[in-house]
């Protein structure tokens, strides 16, 4: 077994609330059905976001087929995003850490997108026709001199406060030259 399903077993067991001591009757059981689910959910929401990032990085259906142990049409029908603008309006951002992340949210910002919720090493990031600033600062209770200059709250990840300003300046979409 390797050390991450020994990990996701402890969480499962522990989620569930059984004791080590006792082998689980017919409720323990249920309950390991029940935390069993709720960690299948979350591992398909963060197997969703990976991809989602590994294809903002530029990785192809192929590469991510590769990984999944299964071809690029399975892969892409399975986790691709229909096309069209609802589904260009939103993306998740990373992996990204307090070092590269202000640099990654610069470059997305200018191509229209800003954050609206943080995550583990990642942004929610939804897209406008402008271009967007970006700011990290401190946690803190006031914001009015940052609001004053225009600035608004994209979200709030403890210790950080991440602050999105638009621009008013178009985005130059590879269709638009």
């Amino acid at each position: 077994m390797s050390d991450l399903a020994g990990a996701l077993g402890r969480a499962v067991w522990d989620e569930a609330g059984l004791d080590d001591a006792a082998a689980p009757g017919l409720e323990g059981h249920l309950a390991l059905v029940s935390a069993s689910a709720e960690a299948a959910s979350e591992t398909e929401r963060i197997l969703q976001r990976s991809i989602a990032s590994a294809r903002a990085a530029g990785a192809s259906w192929a590469r991510i087929g590769d990984e999944l142990g299964m071809s690029r049409q399975a892969a892409q029908q399975r986790f691709g995003i229909p096309t069209g603008d609802a589904a260009d309006a939103e993306r998740w951002l990373g992996p990204v850490t307090a070092f590269d992340e202000l640099t990654e949210l610069d470059a997305a910002g200018r191509e229209g997108w800003h954050t609206v919720e943080a995550g583990m090493l990642s942004h929610r990031m939804v897209r406008t026709d402008t271009r967007w600033e970006n700011r990290r600062i401190l946690w803190r209770a006031s914001l009015a001199h940052e609001l004053s200059d225009g600035w608004i709250v994209g979200c709030r990840s403890f210790p950080w406060i991440y602050l999105v300003r638009d621009t008013g300046i178009p985005v130059s979409r590879p269709h638009d030259t």
